[in-house]
């Protein structure tokens, strides 16, 4: 609300809406995408990501579109940017219900014929040929950030190396724009630079865009280490709306992480955190618990490749505790071990809206992956991915793995490839994955399967009507039992994954009888084997 001088009539301003009224409305049209209705009667209800996210990209066109026909009037009262808004998400919305479920989001929602089309709001200099910039260049591919009134809301600067040069050049361009930024990548930007000049350009960046209020902001590949986040430092401290923080493949040390925690000065609203690939340890790992553990909203965490032990994994698991919108969590090729599995289980039971689980290398054993797999068999009703290959997981595990995946009726990706599951998992597996007419992928590769086991799984995948692929690859399969897999996908070969480290020769170390033998036991097993 604006109130105009004393000596004229107050006016209300009625646009722009505030960013919770957008958000509200994107709830409702998310609302109207999945809950019973005549139009999702006739066309079919939207699972709740899905209407999410068409719900979120419905908003995003409607408001661009209205905004530009506001600009165009700038003394109203934006009562006519209000019904427009309006008119596009009600035109939008009921296109996205006749168009019906299935497409994930993945096609564009466009504005109406009628109206103008939003104005350009990407900026990204990042394709072609990775390369250093000159400042005479940086001032030509800039000069777009320039222009009167640009609309640009997101750059991306990725993949060009800036000297200190082109960062003064950049410097007061960004300066002038930072009110109006969302989203800046400043991923890989500082390529081949002595660390002195790196640093520099880093502290140039932060200044110019201090104070920008940011939804997501891209630091990824700059081998920051703790000197290159202090850099970073104004910006950095500048952030209390940030939704994406990207921060992979930095060198984020223990002293590193320390400093993105002290720096940041709030996560409330985060929804996605990435730090992959960096050498964290156990003592980073307490920082990004912190951090974790301030950040309610999350929905996407990646610590993937960092370095973490037990005593950092319990941390982290303990602060995840607290992430109950978590949809996507990816802990691969750490050392979280048993003890850390464990406490990561108690964590798991409280993330109902987990969608897609990657677990693998985690050296987890029977005991941590046994934890892990009771709790998803209680939460994460709607799993859709569940990756837990490389644990040193035995058929010990086979009867929690069956009652589990019996339970996941939505999911689609399954890996739990170089483990010791050996047939009897691969036929429990095969028998709890019946009934799942959404799957499309599965992994058991190098698990010591034989002839019995990989035909069972192949006769069970082959059948369904969404399946692309099934990887066995490196196991035990005799040569007949690699014939008989080619004839049971022989309409559709493409289904059946590379056999080339297949070993026809190799034997259990564990069994003293031959495969025949094995094989007729085995068969008896199928008969029996009942999922719990």
């Amino acid at each position: 609300m604006e109130l105009n001088s004393p000596q004229r009539p107050f006016s209300i301003k009625l646009w722009p809406p505030s960013q919770n009224t957008r958000q509200t409305l994107v709830e409702r049209m998310a609302n109207n995408l999945t809950t019973k209705s005549v139009f999702t009667q006739r066309y079919g209800n939207l699972d709740k990501e899905e209407a999410q996210e068409n719900a979120k990209r419905i908003e995003d066109v409607a408001f661009a579109t209205a905004n530009q026909h506001y600009e165009q009037e700038p003394d109203g009262d934006g009562g006519s940017a209000v019904q427009l808004y309006a008119k596009e998400c009600s035109k939008l919305l009921l296109e996205v219900l006749k168009r019906g479920p299935g497409l994930n989001g993945k096609e564009e929602v466009v504005a109406s014929d009628n109206t103008s089309a939003p104005a350009e709001s990407v900026f990204d200099i990042s394709k072609g040929k990775r390369a250093f910039i000159e400042p005479d260049e940086a001032e030509e591919l800039l000069r777009p950030l320039k222009e009167p009134e640009n609309s640009f809301t997101k750059i991306c600067f990725s993949n060009r190396s800036f000297g200190l040069g082109a960062a003064e050049v950049a410097q007061p361009i960004l300066s002038s724009i930072k009110h109006q930024l969302k989203d800046v990548d400043l991923s890989d930007f500082i390529a081949g630079r002595p660390e002195a000049e790196a640093l520099d350009v880093m502290n140039i960046f932060s200044t110019a865009l201090e104070g920008a209020a940011l939804r997501s902001l891209n630091l990824s590949d700059n081998a920051l280490g703790e000197k290159g986040v202090r850099a970073f430092g104004a910006l950095l401290k500048s952030q209390n709306h940030l939704e994406e923080l990207y921060l992979m493949n930095d060198g984020i040390s223990e002293e590193a992480a320390q400093a993105i925690c002290e720096l940041i000065p709030s996560t409330e609203k985060l929804k996605v955190l990435h730090f992959h690939n960096n050498m964290t340890g156990d003592e980073g790992a307490l920082a990004i618990a912190e951090i974790v553990k301030r950040s309610p909203s999350l929905e996407d965490f990646r610590c993937s490749s960092t370095r973490i032990g037990a005593e950092g994994g319990v941390a982290l698991s303990n602060a995840l505790g607290n992430c109950i919108h978590l949809r996507k969590l990816d802990l691969r090729d750490n050392m979280f071990g048993v003890e850390g599995g464990i406490s990561l289980s108690k964590a798991l039971t409280r993330h109902a809206e987990l969608r897609e689980i990657y677990l693998s290398y985690l050296n987890l054993e029977d005991d941590g992956a046994i934890a892990i797999i009771n709790a998803l068999k209680e939460s994460a009703p709607y799993l859709e991915v569940l990756e837990m290959s490389g644990n040193d997981i035995t058929a010990e595990a086979v009867p929690a793995i069956g009652a589990c995946l019996e339970a996941k009726i939505f999911l689609a990706k399954l890996n739990l490839s170089e483990n010791e599951l050996k047939d009897e998992g691969a036929i429990q597996v095969s028998k709890a994955l019946e009934g799942h007419v959404h799957l499309k992928e599965v992994d058991l590769s190098s698990n010591k399967i034989s002839r019995a086991g990989a035909q069972q799984l192949a006769l069970t995948v082959v059948q369904k009507a969404n399946f692309q692929l099934l990887f066995i690859n490196g196991n035990i399969i005799s040569t007949e039992g690699v014939e008989e897999l080619k004839d049971i996908f022989k309409t559709s070969l493409d289904m059946l994954g590379p056999l080339d480290e297949n070993d026809p020769d190799g034997i259990d170390n564990d069994e003293d009888s031959d495969e025949e033998g094995g094989d007729n036991e085995l068969e008896s097993k199928m008969k029996s084997l009942a999922v719990n």
